[in-house]
């Protein structure tokens, strides 16, 4: 997400906050976020709020202080007035509603963390957007290894040869240089995965080619250890061949913070989010 659309997303966000000046409290109207959010149905919105308030229940939270239901009188189009269910919620409240919904939409991945960072600067929304994508990279790549040790497993290699396999691949990919070679070089102690350090497009680059790999096995049926690395390295290869045409080599693109760091540290931030937001009166 580029720094315009979240500048113009931002300015949506705080058009429609409220502030209780007695309180010193922030609080939003959900039929008022609901757009905000990507919801076109109010029906699917309140199933969404009922998620929200039950895993702040779980969390040990009082509910009340947080989502309290209120009613509102609407003109229809007839020019009579109707009475429509609507919610007061927290900054708390409406972080766990993000937290809920889905995370491949753009809208709930902002919402994380603009809710998540109490003084909602530019900046620090632009950087918990960037972890989130980077999580999210990272799990992809994680889910499709899977897949590739699975997949040759059934095909006569173990777990030793899924290294060896593995390995080259990162060889093809970072231009002759192994991962014990680009661990090495960023840094990484040895026990740890090079991809918990690599930048989001790095991630995404050896996804790519795994992914390759995982379909060309499956569809062409390789079997046995020597096939199945050759298939890997050429993909690996081809996928660097991709960057260098836009000039990016991956082996020389710095290390990224250790992805573990980040993840304990925005837990310790989203702890405090609940008492941040101060209470519904």
């Amino acid at each position: 997400m580029d720094k315009s659309r979240i500048k113009s997303i931002i300015e949506k966000y705080n058009a429609v906050v409220h502030k209780d000046e007695e309180l010193n409290i922030e609080f939003w109207y959900a039929r008022e976020l609901m757009p905000l959010l990507g919801y076109e149905r109010w029906e699917n919105f309140d199933q969404a709020i009922k998620r929200a308030m039950n895993s702040c229940d779980t969390s040990g939270i009082e509910v009340l202080d947080h989502f309290r239901e209120v009613t509102k009188m609407v003109q229809l189009g007839s020019g009579s007035n109707r009475n429509i269910k609507d919610f007061m919620l927290t900054r708390y409240a409406c972080y766990l509603i993000a937290q809920n919904g889905d995370p491949k939409k753009e809208e709930i991945s902002f919402a994380q963390s603009y809710f998540a960072i109490q003084t909602r600067k530019q900046e620090l929304i632009e950087e918990r957007i960037a972890y989130i994508e980077r999580t999210e990279a990272r799990g992809r790549l994680r889910e499709s290894e899977k897949r590739l040790s699975q997949n040759i497993y059934e095909r006569g290699v173990d777990d030793a040869g899924f290294g060896r396999i593995r390995s080259k691949g990162d060889t093809a990919l970072f231009g002759g240089k192994s991962t014990q070679d680009m661990k090495k070089k960023l840094g990484v102690k040895e026990n740890r995965p090079l991809a918990d350090f690599l930048p989001t497009l790095t991630i995404a680059a050896k996804n790519l080619a795994t992914e390759m790999t995982n379909y060309n096995v499956e569809e062409k049926d390789l079997r046995g250890e020597s096939s199945i690395t050759v298939e890997h390295v050429q993909n690996n290869s081809t996928v660097r061949e991709m960057l260098g045409k836009r000039g990016i080599k991956p082996e020389n693109l710095p290390a990224s913070e250790d992805i573990k760091k980040l993840e304990r540290r925005v837990k310790s931030q989203e702890k405090k989010i609940a008492t941040q937001s101060g209470k519904l009166p």
